[in-house]
């Protein structure tokens, strides 16, 4: 999915989504963009399947 980043207000980049709604998205979590920037949102099935065998360890290792 691609956004537009349309504006800045305070601590928040105000995005277009490709419906026209606006939605407002942290700035932290868009350390480098600029107010025309697009911005493309993937999900990463590789990395959280990874993230997701972590935790299952983990949880594992805290119940033993």
């Amino acid at each position: 999915m691609r956004v537009v980043i349309d504006r800045f207000e305070g601590e928040f980049a105000v995005a277009e989504m490709p419906d026209g709604k606006m939605v407002n998205v942290p700035k932290v979590l868009l350390p480098e963009a600029k107010e025309g920037d697009v911005i493309e949102i993937t999900v990463n099935k590789n990395e959280t399947e990874k993230l997701k065998n972590e935790i299952s360890e983990l949880m594992e290792s805290v119940w033993e």
